[in-house]
């Protein structure tokens, strides 16, 4: 969309006349055909999310949190109560619909209803969630409710060095937006953090390609996918990360 010019001739933003700031996302499950994000409880979650984490053996998972990892059950558990009291990040467990139990986490954060923006962030996908149907489907549920409840500006931030946190933005439909150097310092060190987004105008086509994926149509007898997701949302990046050949 073209800018407009305003009586002393200077281009300026177009009107946002139709919007109202959203509100904070509230403390409700979101349920999918292959998983279910529940508000992160350490009596319902930790012990499932402890087991689940404990099959990263080389403990991959954490390298670029700012927390963990969780040498002992105990450390783990005073970590889950603690992040699940808040409500900026606002923590999710997701459960696999297959076997109900608990097996990765992730939050909404950064949430700016004024703005009208809101991150997902702090993904701890253990392996019996990574490379599943229901990992997708959690990204999709919870881009959905954060658009469903009227945000324009859905965010995705990592250590500029975490490929494949950059290489899951694509996938999922997050447009490239650039490094901000020396963002933040976490356990001790540097972080660069590379931006992606995806705002309001473009989530109904990003939409369509979810639930193209998603469809039971989409995969064979042994589970596997015909259509890569990556070829469904690649057309509709507006800028990709130069890091990626694939997209």
């Amino acid at each position: 969309m073209s800018n407009l010019i305003n009586h002393l001739n200077q281009p300026i933003g177009f009107p946002v006349t139709d919007w109202n700031a959203p509100p904070v996302p509230p403390r409700e499950p979101l349920a999918g055909r292959f998983c279910r994000l529940e508000p992160l409880d350490p009596e319902q979650h930790a012990a499932d999310l402890f087991a689940a984490n404990a099959l990263d053996t080389e403990k991959r998972n954490w390298t670029y949190l700012a927390s963990g990892p969780f040498e002992t059950y105990e450390l783990y558990r005073d970590w889950v109560t603690r992040v699940s009291q808040g409500t900026d990040p606002l923590f999710y467990a997701i459960l696999d619909n297959e076997t109900g139990k608990a097996v990765g986490v992730a939050s909404y954060l950064r949430i700016d209803p004024a703005a009208g923006s809101i991150e997902v962030g702090s993904l701890i996908f253990s392996p019996l969630l990574q490379r599943k149907p229901a990992a997708t489907e959690a990204m999709y549920l919870m881009m959905q409710y954060a658009f469903a409840l009227g945000y324009r500006r859905y965010e995705w931030k990592c250590d500029s060095l975490n490929a494949p946190s950059r290489a899951a933005a694509q996938r999922f439909g997050f447009s490239y937006e650039g490094i901000f150097r020396q963002a933040t310092v976490y356990k001790g060190r540097n972080r660069d953090t590379a931006w992606f987004s995806i705002i309001d105008s473009e989530w109904p086509a990003l939409k369509s390609a979810f639930e193209r994926w998603l469809d039971l149509t989409n995969f064979d007898e042994r589970g596997q996918q015909k259509v890569r997701l990556a070829d469904l949302t690649g057309s509709l990046l507006k800028q990709r990360d130069p890091a990626q050949t694939t997209g």
